[in-house]
């Protein structure tokens, strides 16, 4: 290193640069610190330059390149290490610029950056020269480039003319062509048009008439699909007619011989009752027999109502019971709600049909009971107990109204006892020809079973 007479470094830190850095210059600075930046340790380098310390040379230079460039300017320490490792990477460069004879064909950007770096004497004069030099090639570059970008762009302009004329010269002769063939089109276009309108009063004329003709046809099937309907609907009538007087002609016979068989059982069973109550032997009409006597006559309900029983004694209804071919009809909530009102309505329905069940199995009488359908908030599923007929009033029949159609559709002379304290349903089965007896009666006989 070129000292000075004192024994300090002779680095040309007097002279100063009347111009700033050449941006050429300054980035080959930049790259000369980032190159010898690697040789030196953390603690050789400035405090705002260690965090790049791990970085390669070429992302230094890119992302440190003002730090460095302002450490060299400002850190003679850190510039004088730099100076040092360019000295031994380029000793022959170093040492002519010592001399101050610069190698001729050196990159005039790098003597003026190594120059900047080593400060030898006139330093400020080789970096403004080299700066110079490297401005002067520039511009002769730029120059270069200017003219062939100029003999360039006046070929492609030559050729740009050419084209144009060419592509002129081919758009005039196909709007020839296109001015030929829209007259060809507007002249078949006015044709077309003719035709269309031909077409559209014809169109308008087959309308008019396909319209006539449709409301013809619709008036035609509205009267055809009028009289279809009135033909459908006394057809139906007809079927229906036909259908009821069939239904009821069925059902008029079948009640009729099932109520006149009843009937013929009622007697007969009475008969053979009598019979075996008075003990008649099977014989054949003796003289005697022709005389004028009184004759046993035969027992109904109203003879058991007249004899010595109380209204509430069970032993009535044991009498009636017994009788040929007796059917014994429960009002059943008004029994459970005279019993046993405090349950619930489903085990009311269970206590009172296992009782009247055991009941009918001891006379053998027909039982049929009957519950208010208003009274059920959903279809009851219940097996009916063995010999117990359980009916359910449909909705706007009250239990009331079913036991006397239940009444009503008896054979005269049959014995038909009603269960119920309702005065009405009482008095309305008595004028039917039933035997009414109280709810407490059938409880007292329930209770005894």
């Amino acid at each position: 290193m070129v000292e000075s007479a004192g024994g300090e470094p002779a680095d040309g830190a007097a002279e100063m640069l009347d111009r700033p850095l050449p941006e050429g210059v300054r980035r080959r600075v930049v790259q000369l610190v980032s190159d010898g930046f690697g040789a030196l340790t953390p603690a050789e380098l400035p405090a705002q330059l260690r965090q790049y310390a791990r970085f390669t040379p070429n992302r230094r230079a890119r992302f440190a390149g003002n730090a460095m460039a302002a450490a060299v300017e400002g850190d003679t320490v850190f510039r004088q290490r730099i100076a040092e490792r360019l000295r031994a990477a380029e000793p022959e460069l170093a040492a002519a610029l010592d001399s101050g004879t610069p190698p001729p064909a050196a990159d005039p950007l790098d003597v003026a950056a190594a120059a900047y770096v080593l400060r030898p004497d006139d330093w400020a004069k080789l970096v403004a020269a080299a700066g110079e030099e490297a401005q002067r090639a520039d511009a002769e570059r730029a120059d270069e480039q200017s003219r062939a970008e100029a003999e360039r762009l006046r070929a492609e302009l030559a050729a740009a003319r050419g084209q144009t004329k060419a592509e002129t010269e081919r758009l005039r002769a196909e709007l020839d062509s296109a001015r030929r063939e829209s007259e060809s089109l507007h002249r078949k276009l006015r044709a077309a048009l003719s035709d269309v309108k031909r077409g559209e009063a014809a169109l308008r004329k087959a309308e008019a008439e396909f319209e006539t003709e449709r409301a013809e046809g619709q008036a035609q099937l509205t009267a055809a699909e009028s009289e279809s309907r009135r033909l459908k609907s006394r057809l139906g009538e007809a079927e229906a007619a036909l259908e009821a007087a069939r239904r009821a002609a069925r059902e008029g016979r079948s009640m009729e011989d099932m109520r006149m068989r009843l009937l013929l059982d009622t007697v007969l069973d009475a008969a053979q009752g009598l019979r075996r109550e008075l003990a008649l032997p099977p014989v054949s009409v003796r003289p005697a027999e022709t005389v004028d006597a009184v004759e046993p006559g035969r027992m109904t309900p109203k003879d058991i109502a007249a004899r010595a029983l109380s209204e509430n004694d069970p032993a009535i209804l044991d009498q009636l019971l017994a009788l040929p071919q007796a059917h014994l009809v429960v009002d059943g909530y008004n029994v459970t709600k005279t019993g046993y009102p405090q349950m619930p309505l489903d085990k009311q329905r269970l206590r009172l049909l296992g009782t009247l069940s055991q009941l009918a199995a001891q006379t053998g009488a027909e039982v049929t009971c009957v519950f208010d359908g208003a009274e059920l908030a959903a279809p009851v599923l219940l097996a009916p107990p063995r010999g117990v007929r359980v009916l359910f009033s449909k909705p706007g029949v009250t239990a009331d109204e079913l036991i006397r159609q239940l009444v009503r559709a008896e054979p005269p002379g049959r014995p038909v006892v009603v269960v119920s304290t309702d005065r009405e349903v009482a008095d309305g089965v008595a004028k039917a020809g039933a035997r009414p007896v109280a709810s407490a009666v059938l409880l007292k006989r329930l209770s005894r079973a």
